[in-house]
């Protein structure tokens, strides 16, 4: 089911900060830049490899306000890993399959994600702790 790791979903209370630190640390490069009003952040998506199953990224998110999901995040814990996102070939069949072994889900059908994807998330006390995404890259 899960083709690759997708990307890593960093939370960060600066975007330009972070992405500049990303570039001159690692060499990444920024591919897309996206404010999610449903998810309350403003995010951006750097190309970290390519691989047969598709590229992984880093993704860096800063909330748009302190009372959304990344906010609450960040005056909780700081900044750091907020979720894993996992490549699947069809995020509505692998919500389906998941849910049918007991993973609580938190999507139960897909919606919009960064660069157009199709995606959904697992609740993290079913994953072992950690917030888990779904994601169906959007076709090219």
């Amino acid at each position: 089911m899960l083709l690759r790791i997708d990307h890593v979903g960093i939370a960060c209370h600066d975007l330009e900060e972070k992405i500049e630190f990303y570039e001159s640390t690692f060499g990444l490069t920024v591919v897309s830049r996206e404010i999610n009003e449903e998810q309350g952040v403003r995010e951006a998506m750097l190309h970290v490899a390519d691989g047969a199953q598709g590229a992984s990224y880093v993704q860096l998110m800063e909330p748009l306000h302190p009372d959304t999901v990344v906010g609450k995040f960040l005056a909780k814990r700081g900044e750091g890993v907020h979720h894993i996102g996992y490549g699947v070939a069809d995020v509505a069949k692998a919500l389906e399959e998941v849910g049918a072994k007991g993973v609580r889900l938190i999507d139960e059908r897909p919606r919009h994600g960064s660069m157009g994807a199709s995606i959904a998330f697992l609740h993290p006390k079913d994953v072992g702790g950690v917030l888990t995404e779904l994601v169906q890259t959007a076709r090219r």
